[in-house]
Formats: C-alpha cells, structure tokens, sequence
C-alpha cells in the first residue's frame, strides 16, 4: 500500500482515537500526548514516521514559555480571580437590581449587564457562570422569576467571557493564527505579509460582543412585554431608593475604568496585550485592597488559582503539541486539506464544515482543547483558500462560545447545575437556554452576511 495513504490513514485515525479516550473520561493532555505517542510507534512501524520529528519538542515548549504574548494568559486570569474575590459581581448587581427593579424584566436585565461586566474583566467562563448563579439565581426565584429564563440569562450572560475581550480564549487564538497566517503568506509569495495581532482579534471580537448583549437584552424586554408573568418588576422601596445612585457610581465607575484601561490601551494601540495585562492586575488588586477584601489569605489564594488554571491550559497546549508534530508527519494535512478544498461552495463550504465540527465538538470537549487540536489542522487551509484571518478568529469564538450552551452537553448548563438548588430541575437549564442558542446562531449568521461587523473596528484602530 501506498506509505502516503496509510500515514493519512493513521493520522485520521489518531484523531478519532484521542476523542474516543477523552469520551471514555482520560484526562486531556495526556490523552492527547499519549494516544499521538502510541500512534507514533505504529506510524514507525510502518514506515510513515522518524521519531526524531520529535526533538522539535524542546524548542516548541521553550517557545511557548518565552512568548511575550502568552505571558498575558496568567496576568489576565489574576486579574479576572482577584476581581471575583473582591465581591465586586455581588454589590453590582445588588445596586442594579435596585435601579431596574420597578420595571418588569429589570433583573434580568441587571444580570445580562453585570454579566457582561464580569465577562471583560475576568475572560473566563466558568468563574462567571458559577459567580452568577450563585448571586442572582436566589434573587430572581425570590422575585417570581420564570425558572427557565432566569437559567437562560445566567448561563448566556455567563458565556460572553468567552468572546468579549480580554478572553484568554483569543489571546491564544490571536497568537497561533497570526503565526498560521505569515507561513501560509510566505507559502503563497508574499514575503512581507500584514501581521495579525492579538489586539486585531480583540478589535474584531468587540462589536460581535455587544451585538449579542444587544441581542439578550432585546429578547429580556420582549418577555416582559409579552409574557410578564415570566420576569416580574421588584418593587423598591423609597427608603432604599436614597442614595442610590452615589451607590451606583461607587459600584460601578472603578471596575468600568479598570476595563476602559486595559482594553483602551490594547484598542488604541498604546500597550501590547501583555503590558495592558500586568496593568489590569495591579489594578484589580488595588481595587480590592481599596474594598477591604484583600487579606494575606486571599492574595494566596487567587495566586494559587492563578496558577492552577494557568498550569491546566499550558498542559493541554503542550499535549496538544505532540498531537500537532504527529498529525501533521504522517500526511493529516493532506488529508485536512484534501478534504476541505473538496467542500462545495469554496471557502465558504470549507468554513462553514470546520465551523460545523467546530460546534460538535464543543459538546465533549473544552474551548482550548478544540483550539489547541482543530485550530492548528484546519486554519491553514482556510487561510489558503482566502479567509480573513481576524474573521475566522471571531467566527469560532462565537461558534464555541454557542456550542457551550447547547444542550445537553453545554459547558456553562453543566457549571449553573452544579450551584442550583434541587427545585430548578436539569430540564428546566435546558429549555432556558434553548432561546439563547436561537440568539446565538442569529450573532453568527449576522456574522456571516456582514462580516465587516467584525472586520470594521480593526480596519479603523490598526
């Protein structure tokens, strides 16, 4: 048989293997090593593979550890867990819930602000979806709240960290497409290619993002409207309208400036993604000691978390890496290749079939494991086949930022059942989330139609 058809063969192969082992519960990074390791030694055997491809390890790890630009994941995850910790997400939307509740939807509406508030400034999905139900689910069921909507708005507000800068999702989307592009650049002639940088995907990322809170906020006021049984208004006392908005201010003015400095800095072009970073995390831990909550425990405690999902992601990337080097020896980029040209409709049926298995996959597996795996196979050929680079940034962070409340396996419904109580049933999490993945999937056709709703912003700061 053909030694090119069987490492293609085998290279097909160990990706199905590696989701098999993850369906069967193996931790990730390993799984990833292991299985292209174990795939290596049969692609040995028949002739498909040197092992010395693997030597280029060291150098890509040493790599990985000396970018400028990653140095902004560990920063940005300080930044998001010392602002948790300093009850910022509590007193906002305390105070919002005051300033709407004579409205009918009003705390829903609070939510999907606050929600997006935390979203650019902690970047991380989980921290907010748990943050969130924790401190609004109990309010909106004291207040009559439709159980269903209630979970809905929390875990779709919850996600918006997933595409609302400083994601740490397209930090490192940001930085291996901007790579992708200046080889696929070169490979086509054009030896002084137009860099892509993280600060073009935060750009690109951020008019998406308002679009879809523009999107839950419409659906929130269409339910009190329409169904006001569902979102009742939470009458607020005089007495305790006194004051309020020098609360407000106090509440909301110091996270806002905090955000309007780190973002600003990267959007006007001022500070790279890493120095806008380190800023944001003296900020908020200065914004905390300003609150009374920053104890010797505490800082303890967020560097130790810091460290911890820093640790988890860097180890599914450097798993992730072995994958890459054995995937591509044996002949799966032919195969990716082959395979995506093939689609009908061009670039456009290319990406929209990567952007489907995107969103399957986005059932079993983490956003940084689809990333570090289906990113590095598929981006080069849609960057053959002419796809923006920045465009493809954003389309898959609002694929997977969908696919993470698609039900039944969506991340953020997972991370709202572990903190409900017993009287909101799984089933009620799903139907609450179905009309938000409705929004979501009108965000991405938008998306596609006009795609200068992400290009535009870039095109003008850069």
């Amino acid at each position: 048989m053909d030694p090119v058809l069987i490492g293609e063969i085998l290279a097909g192969l160990m990706f199905f293997g590696v989701i098999a082992f993850l369906l069967l519960g193996f931790p990730v990074a390993f799984t990833l090593a292991g299985t292209s390791i174990l795939f290596a030694f049969v692609g040995l055997y028949f002739g498909v593979f040197d092992m010395s491809n693997l030597r280029s390890l060291a150098g890509r790890y040493t790599g990985y550890m000396t970018n400028e630009v990653l140095v902004a994941v560990p920063l940005f995850i300080f930044m998001g867990v010392m602002l948790e910790r300093s009850q910022i997400a509590e007193q906002l939307l305390s105070t919002m819930g005051r300033l709407f509740g004579d409205m009918r939807g009003g705390l829903g509406i609070s939510v999907i602000l606050v929600g997006t508030l935390l979203a650019a400034s902690t970047g991380v999905v989980g921290a907010t979806v748990v943050t969130m139900g924790l401190i609004s689910l109990p309010a909106m069921m004291r207040a009559g709240y439709d159980p269903k909507l209630a979970c809905g708005a929390i875990c779709a507000s919850g996600t918006l960290g997933q595409i609302i800068p400083p994601s740490t999702v397209l930090i490192f989307m940001g930085d291996m497409i901007a790579g992708m592009h200046s080889q696929v650049q070169m490979s086509l002639g054009n030896f002084a290619p137009t860099t892509v940088s993280v600060g073009d995907l935060f750009a690109g990322a951020f008019i998406p993002g308002l679009l879809l809170v523009g999107l839950y906020l419409l659906f929130i006021i269409y339910k009190a409207i329409f169904d006001p049984q569902s979102c009742p208004a939470t009458p607020v006392p005089p007495e305790e309208k006194k004051g309020l908005w020098k609360e407000i201010l106090f509440a909301l003015i110091p996270p806002l400036l905090l955000i309007m400095a780190v973002l600003g800095s990267i959007l006007g072009g001022v500070a790279t993604p890493t120095e806008a970073a380190s800023v944001g995390a003296v900020g908020a831990t200065l914004l905390s000691a300003l609150r009374g909550q920053l104890r010797a425990n505490i800082f303890v405690e967020v560097a130790r978390r810091t460290a911890v999902i820093t640790s988890m992601i860097f180890i599914i990337l450097f798993g992730a890496s072995v994958f890459a080097i054995v995937f591509r020896q044996m002949g799966g980029d032919n195969l990716v290749e082959e395979f995506l040209t093939a689609m009908p409709g061009g670039a456009l049926g290319a990406m929209i079939t990567v952007m489907f298995i995107m969103f399957v996959l986005g059932f079993i597996l983490d956003t940084f494991e689809i990333i570090f795996i289906v990113l590095p196979i598929t981006a080069p050929t849609l960057l053959m086949l002419g796809i923006d680079p920045v465009w493809l940034g954003v389309m898959i962070g609002v694929n997977l930022q969908t696919s993470f409340l698609t039900p039944p396996f969506g991340f953020s419904l997972f991370y709202l059942r572990g903190v409900a109580p017993n009287s909101i049933s799984t089933m009620m999490i799903y139907r609450g989330a179905v009309p938000f993945v409705g929004l979501q999937i009108v965000a991405i056709a938008l998306l596609f139609l006009f795609p200068d709703l992400v290009l535009w912003l870039p095109s003008i700061l850069f």
